[in-house]
């Protein structure tokens, strides 16, 4: 059975945001002086709130300074770590030198010592100290009676980002690995890793990005097509076939307005777009623009009626009486969930199918994302956004930077600064280079909406005035959550189980938010997904219970999905014309929209 969701605090629709509310005529002096304020913290701050961080502490600080026991606790683990690392170092001093005993063991996805330079003496010596002060710092942070989930959560994560950046990998002289390259190179690592950082800094006053040596229109996103809409907020590619005959049922992709859409359509052999072509899919893809300052005002609904369903109308009108597979990927599978409700709700039936690439229904448990999101952070990125109108792109990417600090952060110093290397640049890598921006109103609105008020799986998100209730949603669905996810953690994303009574189909690839969804088939690939179809209407499975009883799968979950799509597909058809009278094809994929910077 599954459960349908309940409201469980006074419903709330937000109509105004105070992103824009301080710019309007009617704003108070109060109001204005505030938003100043708060858009001078964010700028001194770096768009952190220095409140929220505050508060955390503060909460963490008290509750352990009234725990004697946890204190006790805390001195006894000490005690012990510097009584095991004392009889440590004695025993490796008089060990042989190519003795590699360690005392404690990095964790699994720990990849900074994994080097066996690093067991040798004095490194292991450092090493070892630095994972022992990890494990009590981990500790004084966890299970600290009385303090909030949130704040403790928040503190365990900046103790982490203080401990990141003084772990010994980070200094040329307790770092092997450098130490040996510039032995081995007399210093001209080093030199190079000096050029880097210069290139680095004038790239960051310039605001220029790096080469990627992968171009819009040559590289990527070549799936050959024709722009077929254009609007204020997309335009709406319609793919040329690549077969003789195709489904009868279109497919419609919803990529997130966070990214630029061709990360579904990367090089050849990456591209989603293309596999779905090659296996005889009429493939339409929604292609956002790049908003500016023009565009502060856009909210979700202009996204979701000038988007989706736009999208949706030019589909209907080239492929008439043909109901439309749609695909919703991140936060374009949020706004297809949204639309969905809202079209179940007023009968429209013109879907055959939905599919979410890790999207969020339920925003109750988002992952470390929401440690930077509460009230007092969202008040300090609306009053940024006031100012400028958009989310730049560079306080998205911070976020993510400090989430995934040592991979994003400190390794690329001791890579491009110490060991003097450059990495070269994948076409997912220069796809998230080529970074867009988020329009002030919508931004403010997703943020209160979803992750602060989850008004969505709460059965309180207004469409038109009306809220929409994802117990409504019975079409076939197939999702797609990823083992690795730090954005759309995959038991958020499989959160939708126990809120629609639909047929779901879950995969759980392996990777990434980005590398788990570009999962191309290719017989080298180490890759693998387990995948479980529930019923319609049939028994909730809670994520360890979906874990043990689904089967595992080796290679890319693409083929499962394409044959899911061609089960519930008619009959094949002569491919449609481009375009239609209403829709005429006016310029060739990818357009133009995606070239904006």
């Amino acid at each position: 059975m599954y459960v349908k969701s309940i409201p469980r605090k006074s419903p709330k629709i937000l109509s105004m945001t105070s992103a824009t509310t301080s710019s309007l005529p009617g704003a108070t002096l109060a109001d204005r002086l505030d938003a100043q304020a708060h858009a001078l913290l964010a700028r001194a701050s770096g768009g952190l709130s220095p409140a929220s961080a505050l508060l955390a502490w503060q909460d963490w600080a008290v509750h352990l300074a009234n725990s004697p026991g946890k204190q006790m606790a805390l001195a006894q683990l000490a005690g012990t770590q510097a009584q095991a690392l004392s009889q440590y170092m004695r025993a490796r001093l008089q060990a042989a030198p190519d003795h590699e005993q360690v005392l404690v063991e990095p964790p699994a996805q720990d990849r900074r010592f994994v080097d066996p330079a690093w067991r040798k003496w004095p490194f292991c010596l450092w090493q070892q100290s630095f994972l022992l002060t990890e494990q009590w710092w981990d500790a004084a942070t966890h299970g600290v009676s009385g303090v909030d989930r949130h704040h403790e959560n928040m503190v365990s994560f900046w103790a982490r980002q203080w401990l990141d950046m003084f772990s010994p990998g980070n200094r040329l002289a307790t770092n092997p690995l450098a130490l040996r390259r510039t032995v081995e190179e007399l210093g001209a690592n080093l030199v190079r890793g000096a050029q880097h950082l210069v290139e680095d800094l004038q790239q960051a006053v310039t605001g220029t990005g790096p080469e990627t040596g992968f171009t819009v229109g040559r590289d990527v996103a070549v799936t050959p097509g024709q722009v077929v809409l254009r609007n204020r907020v997309m335009e709406l590619i319609q793919y040329a076939p690549a077969t003789g005959l195709v489904h009868a049922e279109p497919v419609l992709l919803i990529p997130a307005w966070i990214m630029k859409y061709y990360i579904l359509d990367l090089s050849p052999h990456d591209s989603l777009v293309k596999y779905l072509v090659d296996q005889g899919h009429t493939v339409f893809c929604i292609s956002w623009k790049n908003p500016g300052e023009a565009e502060r005002d856009l909210g979700m609904d202009d996204y979701r009626r000038d988007g989706f369903h736009a999208a949706l109308d030019a589909v209907n009108a080239i492929l008439p009486k043909r109901k439309v597979h749609a695909a919703g990927y991140c936060l374009g599978g949020t706004l297809l969930a949204i639309a969905a409700a809202a079209m179940a709700r007023d009968g429209d039936t013109r879907l055959a199918s939905t599919s979410y690439f890790a999207a969020q229904t339920d925003f109750s448990e988002p992952g470390e994302l929401g440690l930077f999101i509460d009230a007092s952070q969202v008040s300090l990125l609306e009053a940024q956004m006031a100012k400028t109108g958009y989310l730049k792109a560079s306080q998205m990417a911070g976020a993510f930077q400090m989430l995934r600090s040592y991979d994003l952060l400190w390794s690329r110093l001791v890579h491009d600064y110490l060991l003097g290397d450059r990495s070269g640049f994948n076409d997912l890598m220069a796809w998230n280079a080529d970074t867009t921006r988020m329009p002030a109103t919508m931004h403010s609105q997703y943020l209160r909406r979803l992750f602060l008020n989850d008004d969505l799986s709460e059965g309180r998100y207004p469409v038109d005035g009306r809220p929409v209730s994802l117990g409504s949603l019975t079409l076939p669905t197939f999702m797609v959550g990823t083992a690795t996810d730090h954005v759309a953690p995959w038991r958020s994303v499989h959160k939708l189980h126990y809120l629609c009574p639909a047929e779901i189909t879950f995969v759980l690839t392996s990777g990434g938010h980005n590398a788990g969804i570009v999962n191309p088939p290719v017989s080298t690939s180490k890759r693998q997904y387990q995948w479980l179809t529930r019923e319609a209407g049939g028994t909730y499975l809670a994520p360890d219970e979906w874990l043990a009883a689904a089967s595992t799968v080796r290679g890319s979950w693409w083929p499962a999905w394409q044959q899911w799509l061609a089960a519930r597909s008619g009959a094949q058809v002569k491919p449609p014309r481009m375009g239609s009278s209403a829709y005429p094809a006016t310029a060739d994929a990818p357009g133009s929209y995606v070239l904006e910077k």
